[in-house]
Order: structure tokens, then C-alpha cells, then sequence
């Protein structure tokens, strides 16, 4: 469960949505509450200087493009690959978990195929998870998150639950000019057959 609400809560940040509810537990106590974008103040753009017979085109250039662009990418890997929209899209109820566990291992195989072609990753706390470990004064809370209760001043001493990952190397691949980027899987038509 937390694996598949861990791909759910990915995709959502990346597509720039609001997390569950449901994810809340998971979070660490005291993050400040986010503004919605409709409610966060407009920059404030300088007019350019415009000579009277030169004339300055605006370009709009959205910033989120290449984000939007990089998940999409991303998104038709792990489909291509592993299917992974496909599993996530579809209903587990009524399947039997013999089924459900042979889908996800296919799925894992081929999103495991993924990460390895075009990432890097090494963990954020070294040791065994269920080790000793002590977090030291002044730690990154983006690094390490505190799980439980935290009283007095760092350094804590804690049971690393997870090491954390940090990626090291991201190589995904470009798209040409063109290309609808929000084709993350072409429909797929057996020619020569009738139906």
C-alpha cells in the first residue's frame, strides 16, 4: 500500500495537484501550510524601455513547461516499460492476490528497468534500516524527516526506518520538436486481424 501511495503522491507533485488527505500521517509534524497559487502575489514585471520605431515582442514563456515535460517523459517510461499506468489505472478488486502479486512483479521488472537506465541513486543515511543512529545538530529537514516524538535539541538518537534516496544522476531522454508530449502510451492496433 505505502508503495503504491508513494507513486501516487509522485505523480501528483509533479503534476503540480494537491496531496490526499490520506497522506498526511506521513508527513513530518510542523511543515508550513502552502498557499495556493491563485493566492500567491504576481511578480512584478518592468515594462522594457520601447524606442519609438523599435517594437518589442512579449514571449510568453511559462516556466513549468519543462517540468510538465520531464513527468510526461518520465510517466511513458515507466508505461513503456513496465505498464505502469496501466496497473495503477486498474481495478484490483476481484483479483485474486496470486494475480495481483504476478501484475506487480511484472510492473516492478519493467519500472526497475527505468530507474536503472536513467538514474542514479544513492541513500541518503548510510547503515542497515532497524540501526542505531544518532541525527545530528543542524541536519536538513528535506534529508531526514523525524518520525515520532522529537523533545529537546538535536542530536536525536533513532531507529533509521529508511535511508532515503538521493539521486545522483537523472538522464532522461529529450523529445523532438513536435512531438504531442502528452502521448505517454500510442493506442497499439494488430493490423492484419479481424475482429
Amino acid at each position: 500500500m505505502r508503495l503504491i501511495l508513494a507513486f501516487q503522491c509522485f505523480f501528483l507533485i509533479l503534476f503540480g495537484r494537491r496531496l490526499p488527505a490520506t497522506v498526511a500521517p506521513y508527513l513530518p509534524e510542523g511543515l508550513p501550510e502552502a498557499k495556493p497559487p491563485e493566492q500567491l502575489p504576481a511578480p512584478k514585471v518592468e515594462e522594457p524601455k520601447v524606442d519609438k520605431v523599435e517594437k518589442v515582442e512579449k514571449k510568453k514563456v511559462d516556466q513549468a513547461q519543462p517540468q510538465r515535460d520531464g513527468a510526461l517523459v518520465l510517466l511513458a517510461l515507466f508505461q513503456r516499460e513496465g505498464r505502469l499506468v496501466d496497473f495503477l489505472r486498474e481495478e484490483l478488486e476481484g483479483h485474486d492476490d496470486a494475480a495481483i502479486g504476478a501484475a506487480a512483479r511484472d510492473v516492478h521488472r519493467g519500472c526497475k528497468k527505468v530507474l536503472d537506465e536513467h538514474f542514479a541513486f544513492e541513500p541518503m543515511l548510510p547503515g542497515e534500516e532497524e540501526a542505531a543512529v544518532t541525527v545530528p545538530r543542524g541536519f536538513d529537514p528535506s534529508e531526514i524527516r523525524l518520525i515520532g516524538e522529537a523533545k529537546g535539541e538535536p542530536p536525536f538518537k533513532g531507529t533509521l526506518r529508511h535511508h532515503g534516496w538521493r539521486a545522483t544522476q537523472a538522464k532522461l531522454p529529450g523529445l523532438a520538436d513536435g512531438v504531442d508530449r502528452t502521448v505517454v502510451a500510442p493506442a497499439e492496433v494488430e493490423v492484419g486481424s479481424r475482429a
